[in-house]
């Protein structure tokens, strides 16, 4: 499944350019709000779910090699989170849903970590 496809079975709102949205195949999902968890257990390609918006997500992002950052409950990012996450290529989506929903609706579409999957 491609982001794109996510993108629109979510109605997410994509908040950096949606440059190869069609070409992104997450391998996975991750949802923590602590970056620290993030950055120890989130797997390269992953999809992360979080209420965070600060600039700090972009880096952990971009180190891990992240899909896209999925930002719950209606948190928006400053535009200097914006502009590094453009610099970056670090694609950030937003929804007004909590991540437990989000998180639902993803494992609904199949996205899934084979690791963990029964």
């Amino acid at each position: 499944m491609h982001l794109k496809q996510i993108v629109d079975a979510l109605h997410l709102k994509i908040l950096t350019q949606p440059i190869g949205l069609d070409e992104i195949e997450p391998t996975g999902g991750y949802a923590s709000d602590l970056l620290s968890c993030v950055m120890s257990s989130a797997q390269r390609g992953n999809v992360w779910v979080t209420l965070q918006s600060h600039l700090n997500i972009v880096a952990v992002a971009a180190l891990l090699d992240l899909a896209a950052i999925i930002i719950t409950e209606g948190a928006q990012p400053d535009p200097a989170t914006l502009e590094k996450a453009e610099q970056e290529g670090v694609v950030l989506l937003s929804t007004p849903l909590p991540t437990y929903t989000v998180v639902g609706k993803l494992w609904e579409l199949g996205i899934r970590n084979p690791e963990t999957t029964p």
